[in-house]
């Protein structure tokens, strides 16, 4: 979904608040990272967590790097057979992304989550720190992909603000987790402030399909 005029220009705005902004406190805090494994994997047809690339599973490869930037791993929806990995599980079940961002956050000890779905090989620990740097003043930081759209499942949140947003929405019906983006204060990261990361075309692509698959198998996976 494109973002709209009212949130473009809050990205706009954002950006140049924080080109200016001099007190880093929030940019540096520290953070737990989450892996929503939780998914159906419907049109994969198998489960997308246990993909393996370059011999390793994607939700492998994804947590490990995580690990290397952030105060704690933890898979939401799933076990993985890793002991410096914890596990969570949803407080809404079958309530897709948005459920798993709340259950997230419910497990999050720490004032920020890096929430990452794990069919997103190409995340990089490069693309969470720039993201982490845009922090100060806002309750949440997301991406914006090549093609215009919001992404997040790749996006920072702040625990209690959003937690409680979170839950409003579901209870009220919501699924869609960009919606809670757009219900708190979110600096929204233009493309242009991540096109310099390496391999930046690829850190968005996700694997949705055996088409998609098939793709990553071939060129291999640029991983972080």
């Amino acid at each position: 979904m494109a973002l709209s005029k009212r949130a473009c220009y809050r990205a706009s705005v954002g950006a140049r608040q924080v080109k200016h902004h001099t007190n880093l406190n929030n940019s540096v805090a520290p953070f737990e990272a989450f892996i929503l494994a939780g998914g159906a994997s419907r049109r994969m047809g198998a489960d997308k967590a246990q993909l393996v690339l370059d011999g390793v599973t994607m939700i492998e490869r994804l947590a490990r790097a995580l690990a290397t930037i952030a105060a704690g791993v933890t898979v939401v929806g799933r076990q993985l057979n890793d002991e410096r990995f914890k596990s969570a599980s949803d407080v809404y079940p079958q309530w897709g992304a948005l459920g798993g961002v709340h259950a997230a956050l419910s497990a999050c000890a720490s004032d920020w989550a890096l929430i990452v779905a794990c069919d997103m090989p190409n995340v990089s620990t490069e693309l969470c720190n720039r993201l982490a740097s845009f922090r100060a003043d806002f309750e949440a930081v997301a991406p914006i992909q090549p093609d215009g759209r919001p992404q997040p499942l790749c996006a920072f949140y702040q625990k209690h603000p959003c937690l409680s947003e979170a839950k409003n929405l579901i209870e009220s019906g919501e699924r869609k987790p960009v919606t809670l983006l757009q219900s708190v204060r979110t600096r929204w990261v233009s493309f242009n402030e991540l096109s310099d990361l390496p391999a930046a075309n690829l850190l968005f692509e996700n694997l949705n399909t055996p088409e998609d698959y098939l793709r990553a198998q071939s060129k291999g996976a640029d991983f972080p």
